[in-house]
């Protein structure tokens, strides 16, 4: 049973049952009924994609969803001010899909996606750090040139599971010449990130996707 895939809703059933277990544990250690749920997805889903996440989760959750772009949440679990008018580049190295992504004033303003057949558990497949090296160099040149000096100031921020992949940030330093560091646990960012924002739901809801 795979209920999501490249970080979608591959099978809606199985994504209604996996968030209601979700939400049973939730049950036990905090306050019920809830009142909003907080949904993390990427950047390149579709809007029938966040239609099925919504869905499947307002049903089970039996409230309100409001749906945040996955590295949005991953940069303030991160610990970086979103709301900053200067770009800040981040590379979201998740479970079937990597985002690359340009924030500025708490949106993603530009962001490139490369989706993933297969993880390991040291991180990307070797056939596809090529491609995500590449890819991270590409939103870079996408960029103004008047933002380009603030952008490489700020480095290259990573997140996600395959953050600590050392061949990886070794890579994207060497093509990019640019600061590239992982963020701290960064496998939880995005998840750190929700929390935060649910204790900030007026940032919360200015970074709602599709607001």
């Amino acid at each position: 049973m795979r209920p999501l895939r490249h970080g979608m809703v591959a099978d809606p059933g199985a994504c209604h049952r996996l968030v209601r277990l979700v939400l049973h544990d939730a049950r036990l250690s905090g306050a019920w009924p809830l009142d909003r749920v907080l949904a993390g997805m990427p950047v390149a889903a579709t809007a029938s994609d966040r239609a099925a996440v919504r869905t499947a989760v307002s049903e089970a959750a039996g409230c309100a969803v409001t749906l945040v772009e996955e590295p949005l949440a991953a940069a303030v679990g991160a610990g970086l001010d979103v709301t900053d008018p200067r770009p800040a580049l981040l590379l979201d190295v998740g479970a079937g899909i990597v985002e690359a992504v340009v924030i500025r004033d708490g949106v993603v303003t530009d962001a490139l996606a490369l989706q993933l057949s297969a993880t390991t558990g040291t991180g990307l497949p070797a056939y596809a750090l090529d491609g995500v090296v590449e890819m991270t160099a590409r939103l870079l040149r996408r960029l103004p040139a008047r933002l380009r000096p603030a952008a490489r100031d700020g480095g290259l921020l990573l997140t996600g599971g395959g953050a600590t992949q050392p061949r990886l940030a070794h890579r994207l330093r060497e093509t990019l010449r640019l600061p590239v560091e992982a963020a701290p646990e960064p496998a939880h960012a995005t998840v750190r990130g929700l929390t935060r924002l649910c204790l900030q739901p007026a940032l919360a809801g200015g970074l709602a996707a599709g607001r």
